[in-house]
């Protein structure tokens, strides 16, 4: 090390040399900047850097645009889409569920799942997995509350005319929150366009509809450590069997694991997503079930029937931001279908299960919902809810699914 500092320390005796016999202003001041601090190589910033790196970085500093230019000779072979699009997955797998939420319910990363390379998945090993799948076929992981138990509000309880919601702020300041990293406008949102989308299905012995979970480690207030079936993925199976048993859907539940490394959970699901469209064609409804987190002390929770009901939020991506617009390379042919879709069921629970949800939630990049217009990104409860809770709250989902995809949701004109 002290030979490295004296032969550096020697080049910058050179410079300054130079330094005294330049006659020219403008070359006294590059060499200035560009060579003196060699001189102060004992530094701690400049100890393991080679001799280039220290010139570069200084004539960075001097002449902006050589940031540029050293930027673009690095990555000449690299399209700017690709090298963007891996770095927004990246921001895109932990985005949905940080920092710019409203106060009081802004998610953290202490729930980010760790992984040994493997031996487990998220926090979960790989018979503990098995155990789970095992446990949700098992009747007694379901619920107490049996689904006659659970009575549907047969007329609205509130009613929202067309009329009124034409106006874009009454619209937004009624169903939306806007993150405050993204933009949306009245060509997107236009009550019309969102209403009179038909989301009408038709139902068949072929699977109908998917549900996954891009972040199947969740869990809830009392969830069983290791017990998958007591995180988001056994409210998943909840839902699905209240679809299938009280409304007559064909539903497959995905039970596979993405989150090992969460800012790569979108990334990861992205594959597995695709490959099971693309074996069962008849899927027509994607419905990706997370769980919220919001700070200690905050309850997402209802009385529904008497029974203890997590609020659940609808989740849309719009592949655009303040920063850099519409974002081109995460485009999403769907979008409109996308947000119509959440629209209708958030207008649905709330005219027929006031107070059973939180605005929709519009913030960028794409979230995996790119796949079918029918796509569905929810947030049931959060990890003060109770699994219970979670599970009632998949009663409301289902009947508000099925007003929406059997086309019984009544005109608001």
């Amino acid at each position: 090390m002290n030979h490295r500092r004296e032969k550096i320390q020697m080049i910058g005796v050179i410079c300054v040399f130079v330094l005294f016999f330049s006659t020219q202003n403008s070359f006294s001041y590059m060499t200035t900047n560009l060579f003196v601090p060699v001189l102060i190589a004992a530094d701690h910033k400049y100890q393991e850097w080679s001799l280039e790196k220290i010139i570069l970085d200084n004539a960075a500093h001097i002449y902006p645009f050589w940031r540029q230019i050293e930027m673009t000779s690095n990555y000449t072979a690299i399209v700017e889409d690709e090298c963007t699009y891996e770095k927004l997955l990246e921001l895109e797998g932990t985005d949905e569920d940080r920092e710019a939420y409203p106060p009081g319910e802004t998610k953290e990363d202490s729930d980010t799942a760790q992984v040994e390379q493997g031996e487990e998945t998220g926090n979960h090993t790989v018979e503990e997995v098995d155990r789970a799948k095992a446990a949700m076929e098992n009747e007694n992981m379901f619920s107490k509350l049996q689904m006659d138990n659970f009575t549907e509000t047969g007329e609205k309880q509130v009613v929202y005319r067309r009329e009124d919601l034409r106006d874009f702020q009454n619209l937004i300041k009624q169903f939306y929150t806007i993150d405050a990293t993204t933009m949306t406008d009245e060509s997107q949102l236009q009550i019309d366009k969102l209403l009179d989308a038909d989301m009408a299905i038709q139902k068949s012995a072929e699977p109908q509809i998917l549900i996954y979970h891009t972040h199947a480690s969740e869990c809830y207030v009392d969830s069983v450590p290791g017990d998958l079936s007591t995180t988001v993925m056994g409210v998943g199976e909840q839902l699905k069997k209240i679809l299938v048993e009280k409304y007559g859907y064909s539903v497959l539940h995905d039970t596979g694991i993405y989150d090992t490394v969460r800012a790569q959970a979108y990334n990861v699901a992205a594959p597995r997503v695709e490959q099971l469209l693309a074996e069962n064609p008849s899927i027509q409804v994607v419905i990706d079930l997370h769980r919220d987190q919001v700070q200690e002390g905050t309850k997402l929770v209802t009385s529904l029937n008497g029974m203890p009901t997590a609020k659940f939020m609808f989740f849309n991506g719009l592949s655009r931001t303040k920063e850099t617009g519409d974002i081109t390379y995460l485009a999403n042919p769907n979008i409109d279908e996308n947000l119509a879709f959440a629209f209708q069921m958030q207008l649905t629970c709330n005219e027929y299960y006031p107070d059973i949800t939180r605005k929709i939630y519009l913030k960028g990049y794409r979230y995996n919902m790119q796949y079918k217009g029918k796509t569905l990104l929810i947030e049931l409860g959060a990890q003060t809810n109770t699994v219970t809770e979670a599970k009632n709250a998949c009663f409301p989902i289902a009947h508000a699914l099925d007003l929406v995809l059997s086309g019984k949701m009544p005109d608001n004109s």
